[in-house]
């Protein structure tokens, strides 16, 4: 297995196709789930997990799925892993599911799983296909931490569920329209910080190039 495209994969998740920042996918489960960062994590969790599993048993049975029917198999995949994380969450984390049960249903139909399955899964091997899904589940999981953090602190004046001191909770910031302006706001500035480390690689990748005459090119200072 090529160790490049291994790692090439696993960042390509987290930074340039990051599904919520970048792709924009699973939207309503990153506006509803967000109040908190505990809701948040939990639910990048149980999405990183279907992620994986789908992905694997996706890649494994590719070649014997018919086309005509992939997309019923690759719900019926993805719904049995759901199910799993339900049962789990049923039985150790009951108050934790009665706040998210029916979002962790809609992973069955979360376009990020459904798209990672039809891209990436039924055209490759299983280990790049589970290095995609941790790298798509991790850069999920990020995103709705970075939302749940903000909208937690405006929201609550606290953080993972500790009030901060000094801070109090501001009325009207809980809602679904202070979710959406705080999504914006973290995926600007996500793409900002993209754009300026690609600009910045590009301008090393050119420094390093060879010259006509031989010799290396350096950047040249700014004042």
């Amino acid at each position: 297995m090529n160790r490049h495209k291994i790692r090439e994969t696993f960042l390509s998740g987290l930074f340039k196709n990051n599904p919520t920042f970048v792709l924009v996918l699973g939207t309503c489960p990153t506006i509803a789930m967000t109040t908190s960062l505990a809701n948040a994590f939990a639910m990048g969790l149980a999405t990183t997990f279907v992620l994986i599993f789908s992905n694997l048993f996706v890649s494994l049975l590719r070649n014997v799925i018919p086309d005509k029917v992939r997309i019923p198999c690759y719900i019926v995949i993805i719904s049995t892993f759901v199910i799993i994380v339900q049962m789990v969450m049923r039985k150790f984390l009951p108050e934790l599911y009665s706040t998210m049960q029916a979002f962790i249903a809609l992973i069955v139909v979360n376009c990020i799983i459904l798209a990672r399955a039809e891209s990436f899964a039924s055209c490759n091997g299983p280990v790049l296909s589970v290095v995609d899904g941790v790298s798509m589940g991790l850069g999920f999981t990020g995103a709705l931490c970075l939302i749940g953090i903000v909208r937690e602190f405006f929201a609550a004046g606290s953080f993972a569920g500790f009030a901060i001191p000094g801070f109090p909770a501001m009325s009207g910031v809980g809602a679904s329209a202070f979710g959406f302006i705080a999504f914006g706001c973290l995926m600007a500035l996500f793409n900002f910080v993209m754009q300026k480390l690609n600009e910045r690689k590009e301008k090393l990748k050119a420094a390093s190039l060879p010259l006509s005459d031989g010799s290396v090119g350096a950047l040249e200072e700014t004042k």
